[in-house]
């Protein structure tokens, strides 16, 4: 499997200007606030992030790979994290020894 298409801000400015629009004209088009999109490039700003990777044909995933990590899932040593029981299964014990 080959490693996604790594994007730059110029990249992305440049895939907008070769596609004939503009952050503003995108902003326009998905009826939100040019300022918006030009704060994409420092934090997140998810309807902005949307809109640009749908436009360029591409996940956001793959657009912003540091804002949305790849989560992996988790296998846990069950040496070192034993199983919890169950605080129903001790009952009958305990009422034993309380009476």
């Amino acid at each position: 499997m080959s490693k996604p298409k790594k994007w730059t801000k110029p990249e992305i400015k440049k895939q907008l200007e070769e596609r004939g629009m503009t952050l503003t004209g995108l902003a326009e088009m998905n009826g939100l606030n040019p300022n918006t999109f030009r704060a994409v490039w420092s934090r997140t700003v998810r309807p902005a992030e949307r809109a640009l990777a749908d436009f360029l044909g591409t996940k956001v995933e793959e657009l912003f790979p540091d804002r949305y990590p790849i989560r992996k899932s988790r296998i846990l040593d069950s040496a070192k994290y034993p199983s919890l029981e169950s605080q129903n299964s001790n009952a009958a014990v305990n009422k034993l020894v309380a009476a």
